[in-house]
């Protein structure tokens, strides 16, 4: 089963447009909070907006100082606790100090009047983006050593110090599950605009079924390769991005999320199920789980179904959210339209999974 229809992600998403109508923003306002609030800023600047951005719309800014990103709240009505901007530049802030690899933070605007919703700059990170898992043109020990290169990253960030980071209180840390599955359901229901019979056994049974957290981290939530910043010429993450999610948690929530690249068809995405891993050089996930353990001193990874069902789950969630933005006519992007198509089958898969983890 093909879980997305090929897409090329690259076209898609790379590079920058000229902002149009309700993206535009006021950039004589945006300049002078810059030169105000950006350590070292001198303009004028040059304002473009990056491709996708269905999510927190994302902007390109060149001026005399350098490039800079600007991501920002979406215009109009939005469900409660989505687009954190704020969330976003904190726990990037915070990271940054311990040397985990993320984009320097310069600010944040708390202001609406700037440029029309709060927002944050930080710094341009020059690399590459890896849309398809797959890796074309690549070699096989590039391949691996890249899985292998977000696979310790991700186990980096597992094991940071909250502390020296400043994000003791930036989540609750325990029942991280339970709260993401309240969370999510409460998300779908605020942005249901039709009944789904595998939604609804999900909502049931998920919370009824909730694995035992042992643990707590920073969780970054949407943790997987095209998500991240690898430098030109080597295997090395430069930066991880889109932090909207992110919160304290269970860590076995973004390890079994990356994990489902191993469950999903490739499609021009992340996912690698129906591409021939061993002549790519790509590691089979049972090789995953086991850098990932040594890497974090667990002994195993639990039984990978629920957690599969949970994140189908959440996606189908997400998925439906900007399914309504396409209707209400508030989406930012041009491929949000065929991102909601992906509800149904999304959930489907959540329910397939919920089977196999014992489901009845």
């Amino acid at each position: 089963m093909t879980d997305a229809p090929q897409i090329d992600a690259q076209k898609l998403f790379t590079g920058t447009v000229e902002p149009e109508g309700a993206d535009r923003l006021d950039e004589a306002r945006l300049a002078a909070w810059m030169e105000a609030n950006v350590e070292g800023f001198r303009g004028p600047l040059k304002l473009t907006k990056f491709k996708g951005g269905q999510s927190n719309p994302t902007y390109r800014i060149d001026a005399a100082s350098g490039s800079y990103v600007l991501r920002r709240k979406p215009f109009g009505q939005l469900l409660p606790s989505a687009h954190a901007v704020d969330r976003e530049y904190r726990v990037q802030a915070g990271l940054y100090k311990t040397g985990f690899p993320v984009s320097r933070q310069y600010g944040l605007c708390t202001d609406d009047s700037v440029v029309g919703s709060w927002f944050y700059i930080m710094g341009l990170v020059d690399g590459r983006t890896i849309w398809d898992g797959s890796m074309p043109g690549a070699q096989p020990a590039e391949r691996r050593a890249t899985y292998e290169a977000m696979i310790d990253t991700l186990a980096a960030l597992h094991s940071v110090d909250l502390a020296a980071a400043g994000l003791e209180e930036f989540g609750k840390p325990g029942n991280y599950f339970g709260r993401q599955v309240d969370r999510w359901t409460k998300q779908y229901r605020l942005s249901e605009t039709e009944r789904m019979e595998p939604m609804e056994r999900l909502i049931e049974w998920l919370p009824a079924t909730l694995p035992e957290q042992d643990r707590t981290s920073v969780v970054h939530g949407d943790y997987r390769i095209d998500n991240m910043i690898f430098a030109h010429d080597r295997p090395e993450v430069l930066a991880v991005l889109d932090w909207e999610l992110s919160t304290l948690g269970d860590p076995l929530a973004d390890f079994t999320y990356v994990a489902m690249a191993w469950v999903t068809d490739n499609g021009g995405r992340s996912g690698v199920a129906d591409v021939d891993r061993k002549a790519l050089g790509i590691p089979e996930l049972d090789e995953v789980v086991a850098r990932y353990c040594a890497a974090t001193g667990r002994e195993s990874i639990p039984d990978l179904n629920w957690y599969f069902a949970y994140n189908f789950f959440r996606l189908a969630g997400i998925m439906q959210g900007i399914k309504k933005r396409v209707i209400d006519g508030t989406a930012s992007s041009a491929h949000a339209r065929d991102m909601s198509d992906r509800v149904t089958p999304l959930a489907d898969r959540a329910w397939d999974f919920a089977l196999k983890a014992g489901a009845r």
